[in-house]
């Protein structure tokens, strides 16, 4: 299926140009369609329980090999050891050879067991070059290109038979960060270079704001692509989330009718977008009133919400919203409140910022009640009962106090390129009909009667809040709850209604993800021996291991590209993940969060020296790819886990008082220490050695 070409697509001669995928090259490149040859029929694609996010390719046709990582260089010129496939750890973009050989990878490793594909936005490169800037053009037709690339990654003969929910990012418009509210002439392109995508019924909406939703499992599953740029606190195009005129505020209220109209129809769904709701104590990235307005609807709505999913920082960790922090003053159209002490974070996160914010979060995970104790048997009893209301501080036994945000690294080598196949429970759901049997043989259509379902929604009466402790922050100096028409506070779940698939094991729930990166160091075979470690870059730019180097090869000899498994959260020993339920990540968020103190400074230096970067590898063994072993007796399971792992832990406290070592002051214990660095690891992608995450620190 072959998008609509505009006129302007073919404005950039480079574009025109011939490129085999693979291939070495020093010149210009061009994105080359993925072949077909080898697709699983449609008519015999079943549920895998599997799907795809990729996210940040930031393609750069300008892009030559053997050329200088430095700043406002960006590997278009000079003399360096840009390799083939990229040059990883640096901050130049993607060279088009890593975009045609990944979607290769896909269509030959992925395409015929995934279900559906989350694709969450930046596919044009940076404005980091001034002797070659940037404009709207290129980057609309470089995305045209990359969308046709994906149709035709994701289909047959006859079109798509895998579906795929994209989002823009703040590179996807020009001016860069700059989104005004729609209807307008950016969003009406992007309607046209989607229109494989985007459901017919949905793209009026679309238009009007870049937002729509997808039902890739029909009936069952939806995947809502949010436009987070109209949260984005850099988008200087729009105010907030809290006025009815601003297109947030909107998109707020087009997503509380659509996941009520989901929760009326037994449905689930998953959100994406491309920048995440980052928020540490100092620091964020979305507008205070789109953030609590964000996870005020997720609380309300944690029945429907299977999951988060966001790209944008390039480093692989997780969030976690506290409904504890909820404040219904911010999101008040005339409220005073609206400013915010948090600073923004930065716009290009180097390796040192990442450093920075990751310590934030360990310190704000610090403070994170101990799940431990906290569950409740079957049979509904404390199992300990000196805690009275220890539930309570987690938000009872699913830990519905807080929610969780799954943020997966990129394409672009800022590391090394990745992807993330995430594992999803289909216990019951085997054979329900695929998203291509739906659109195929039964001729059904996305509804139509959306808009309809809208208008009737509207005249249902708006919901009280359910959360206790938000009827305090709600109210006003006189102890009124403050009266605001243009607040409309969702439904909650109803009364009696079992915790949501984010909440507890069940047919949706997220199971897990494998997680593949292409070791670029290896492939492109350009790195002379003993130089592939570089300084930590503490400057804007990063020139990575590249910098001040040249090619050990005159000619590019790159090995055979594809991607391996850096991890899987199913195996991993120090991770021990059962799922990705919000408790199950409280549990990580917790142990990560010991090892931090208030100068976030004073682990052991032996501690280091203990840490292997292959320990979590050892022994490890195939993960099972049964759908249906979830059930609450795993975290029965967990808890024994947890509970071997504090006896541990004390003794370890114990037998280093006697030898006499200095207890430095918030010392947590050996294997508190190692989650963290384990931690660190898996956010820079594997990239970092021993003793550059020693230095991290």
């Amino acid at each position: 299926m072959a998008l609509k070409k505009s006129a302007w697509a073919w404005a950039i001669p480079s574009l025109l140009a011939s490129f085999v995928i693979g291939a070495p090259t020093t010149g210009t490149q061009f994105v080359l369609q993925a072949s077909h040859d080898g697709s699983q029929p449609a008519s015999q694609r079943k549920l895998h329980g599997r799907f795809l996010h990729i996210t940040d390719l930031h393609p750069d046709e300008y892009y030559k090999v053997h050329t200088s990582t430095e700043e406002n260089i960006a590997c278009h010129r000079g003399k360096g050891a840009a390799g083939t496939y990229g040059a990883e750890t640096s901050d130049c973009d993607s060279p088009l050879a890593l975009v045609n050989a990944t979607l290769d990878w896909i269509t030959a490793n992925l395409k015929d067991s995934i279900d559906f594909v989350v694709w969450t936005g930046d596919s044009a490169r940076h404005d980091s070059d001034e002797e070659i800037p940037r404009h709207d053009k290129e980057i609309l037709a470089m995305n045209e290109r990359i969308a046709e690339s994906f149709v035709n990654t994701f289909s047959d003969n006859e079109g798509l038979v895998v579906p795929v929910v994209p989002t823009f990012g703040n590179n996807d418009i020009y001016p860069h960060n700059i989104l005004e509210p729609g209807p307008n002439k950016i969003l009406k392109t992007y309607t046209d270079v989607w229109s494989s995508f985007i459901p017919e019924a949905q793209r009026h909406s679309f238009e009007f704001g870049g937002w729509f939703y997808v039902e890739v499992i029909p009936n069952k599953l939806a995947v809502f692509s949010l436009n987070t740029l109209y949260f984005f606190d850099r988008n200087a195009g729009v105010d907030d989330c809290a006025h009815p005129s601003e297109p947030g505020y909107k998109q707020f209220e087009w997503l509380r009718i659509q996941l009520q109209f989901l929760r009326e129809r037994g449905m689930k769904a998953i959100l994406m977008g491309h920048v995440p709701p980052a928020r540490t104590s100092g620091k964020q990235l979305w507008d205070e009133t789109c953030w609590q307005k964000y996870t005020l609807w997720l609380q309300q709505y944690r029945d429907v919400v299977t999951g988060s999913l966001y790209g944008h920082m390039n480093i692989d960790h997780f969030l976690l919203q506290d409904t504890n922090e909820i404040d219904l003053s911010f999101v008040q159209a005339k409220s005073e409140r609206q400013q915010t002490i948090r600073q923004s974070l930065d716009e290009n996160l180097s390796v040192q910022s990442s450093k920075d914010y990751l310590m934030e979060l360990r310190e704000d995970w610090a403070k994170l009640p101990d799940v431990q104790g906290h569950d409740l048997e079957k049979s509904g009893k404390k199992k300990d009962k000196k805690k009275k209301g220890g539930k309570n501080k987690v938000g009872g036994p699913y830990a519905e106090r807080y929610q969780l945000t799954l943020i997966s690294p990129s394409i672009v080598p800022n590391y090394f390129p990745t992807l993330r196949v995430f594992e999803y429970n289909i216990t019951g759901l085997e054979d329900t009909a695929s998203w291509v049997d739906t659109m195929r043989v039964s001729g059904k259509k996305e509804s139509t009667s959306i808009e309809q379902d809208m208008r009737e929604l509207e005249l249902r009466h708006e919901p009280t809040l359910d959360v206790e402790k938000k009827k305090k922050k709600g109210k006003g100096k006189d102890g009124k709850k403050p009266k605001n028409p243009d607040l409309h506070i969702p439904n909650p779940p109803p009364k009696g209604a079992s915790p949501g698939p984010a909440y507890s094991p069940q047919p949706l729930t997220l199971r897990g993800f494998i997680q593949y990166y292409a070791n670029l160091t290896y492939i492109n075979n350009d790195i002379a021996p003993g130089s592939a470690d570089g300084d930590v870059s503490e400057l804007r730019w990063d020139a990575g291991k590249h910098k001040d180097k040249l090619p050990k090869h005159d000619k590019p000899q790159p090995r055979k590209f594809g991607f391996e498994v850096e991890y899987t959260t199913f195996d991993d020993k120090i991770y021990k993940l059962k799922d990705l339920t919000v408790k199950s990540l409280l549990r990580l968020a917790h142990r990560i969060g010991q090892t931090s103190d208030a100068d976030s400074k004073g682990l052991v230096e032996d501690e280091y020296e203990d840490y292997d970067d292959d320990d979590d590898d050892d022994e490890s063994e195939e993960h099972d790819d049964a759908v249906g072993g979830d059930s609450d007796d795993d975290d029965d399971e967990e808890e024994e886990s947890d509970s071997e792992f504090d006896t541990e832990k004390k003794k370890n406290k114990k037998g280093k008082k006697g030898k006499g070592k200095k207890k430095h002051k918030g010392h947590k214990g050996h294997k508190n220490t190692k989650v963290w660095l384990h931690f660190l690891r898996h956010a820079f992608v594997s990239t970092r050695s021993k003793s550059e995450l020693k230095d991290l620190e």
